[in-house]
């Protein structure tokens, strides 16, 4: 997490005074770590191990047209389960690559891998993301809201690893900084932030056109025909109703920025707020859920939440949604040069094949993930994208590389199209909870690596 990280980087270039003993020392651990990476990624000694086999059969295009007929999952309990020997693995890593106070570093890695070894095994096929609701872990949560005043860091290292999900809204609202940490100010606060969006939805949205600007005609009209499209395998998500509340909130939303406005992707980061307060007040699955049974001062209050959690959000990554969206631009090209470092093979075989980043990645970046993985997981990895705070732009980048890892060896033997057809239509819809915390374990482990030692990174 950001504050393990901001005090990890002790190496200095101008206090050493042999600077080439250093820095061969530093190239030295570096290749070495390198070589630990590019083995991990094989599957070898990565906690949560999920090997992914190839078929015996020749890819062709129609293989291509489907979502994943080319890859088919195969999991050994007997290596897939978190055992001591590969969490003490990946702690040793973490250990031999980073700075001597990052024991925090550590810790979190073990709470992120460590705690399904004991389940029974139909448990763990089911829900790897069970240990959200472990009792231990919610007795840790509890104690951390029950105090008068809430501790964000406690809270922060908690949430990092998943958060049990009838405590979700309450955690995502204080991690945002919308609640505030002291319990006796929080109801009045949210009272008030609520009347505060009810105010703007009549001031902005409750008007005729004839009150409009063009600009915001045309603004309206794009959000209008973006709604229907967001989350389309999610029928919840076809609902009118719901339609309507996106649209309401995004609509306040780009008023209140002018600065950015609307851009397309918005509409997609309001959904796992949307789902997440609605989970306060209606039950079971949310394919059943419908909105007809809440309440209009509900319904308001869920908008209201889901309005300032996304201004939230996007305070912290303003550039990424204004003209020509450089953030994303920045944040692209340091997720080329990260994959370039940790797996050459896939990076050079990319660039033989003219593909660019932008070209898939920007997506990712735009939408933060929510349109690559079930939207089942999406909250889950949210857990971990609110949990890192003002350091979630840097932690995405490592999130991403590990993303696009995951498939290391299939990228290598497609061709340009095959490679841009496979990167659209990802084959993750199968995912469980098990896959996306290797993802996010193995991207913890290259930021303990890589972070602190920026001249890795460097061109």
């Amino acid at each position: 997490m950001k504050n393990s990280n901001s005090n990890n980087n002790n190496y200095r270039e101008e206090d050493q005074p042999n600077k080439e003993s250093a820095f061969s020392s530093l190239d030295s651990r570096f290749n070495q770590t390198l070589r630990n990476v590019q083995g991990l990624l094989k599957g070898r000694s990565i906690p949560g191990k999920v090997l992914l086999t190839r078929r015996t059969d020749p890819l062709d295009d129609s293989a291509l047209q489907e979502t994943s007929p080319y890859y088919e999952r195969s999991y050994s309990y007997n290596d897939a389960g978190t055992s001591d020997r590969m969490t003490k693995a990946a702690e040793e890593e973490v250990q031999r690559t980073s700075s001597p106070n990052s024991n925090a570093n550590v810790n979190k890695l073990k709470s992120s891998t460590s705690n399904i070894e004991n389940a029974p095994k139909e448990v763990q096929k089911s829900t790897m993301g069970a240990r959200a609701t472990d009792s231990a872990r919610v007795m840790k949560f509890t104690k951390v809201l029950s105090g008068t005043t809430v501790i964000l860091e406690k809270l922060r290292e908690l949430a990092w690893s998943g958060i049990p999900p009838y405590m979700r809204p309450t955690v995502w609202r204080l991690l945002l900084g919308y609640a505030p940490p002291n319990s006796d100010r929080r109801e009045g606060v949210l009272r008030r932030k609520r009347i505060e969006y009810l105010d703007c939805v009549s001031q902005y949205c409750d008007i005729p056109d004839t009150e409009r600007s063009d600009d915001e005609i045309n603004m309206l009209r794009q959000i209008s025909v973006d709604c229907p499209r967001t989350v389309p395998d999610v029928s919840f998500f076809q609902q009118v109703q719901v339609q309507k509340s996106l649209e309401r909130v995004l609509y306040t939303w780009a008023i209140r920025h002018p600065a950015s406005g609307y851009v397309q992707g918005i509409n997609d980061l309001v959904t796992p707020f949307l789902v997440v307060f609605l989970s306060e007040h209606l039950e079971g699955s949310v394919e059943n859920w419908s909105m007809s049974d809440l309440t209009p001062e509900k319904i308001t209050n869920i908008e209201a939440d889901c309005y300032w959690c996304l201004s939230k959000l996007l305070d912290g990554m303003q550039d990424h949604y204004t003209f020509a969206q450089p953030g994303i631009q920045r944040l692209v090209f340091r997720l080329k040069e990260l994959v370039r470092r940790i797996d050459e093979p896939v990076s050079k075989h990319m660039e033989e094949q003219g593909l660019e980043f932008l070209q898939f990645a920007f997506r990712w970046f735009n939408c933060l993930l929510i349109r690559e993985i079930p939207f089942h997981l999406v909250t889950r990895l949210w857990d971990t994208y609110l949990a890192e705070g003002d350091a979630l732009p840097d932690f995405l980048v490592y999130i991403f590389a590990s993303f696009l890892l995951t498939w290391s060896d299939e990228l290598q033997k497609l061709d340009f199209q095959e490679l841009v057809m496979f990167l659209q239509h990802l084959p993750t819809q199968n995912w469980t909870h098990q896959e996306l915390e290797m993802v996010l374990s193995r991207a913890y482990m290259w930021h303990s690596m890589f972070n602190s030692s920026p001249s890795h990174l460097a061109s």
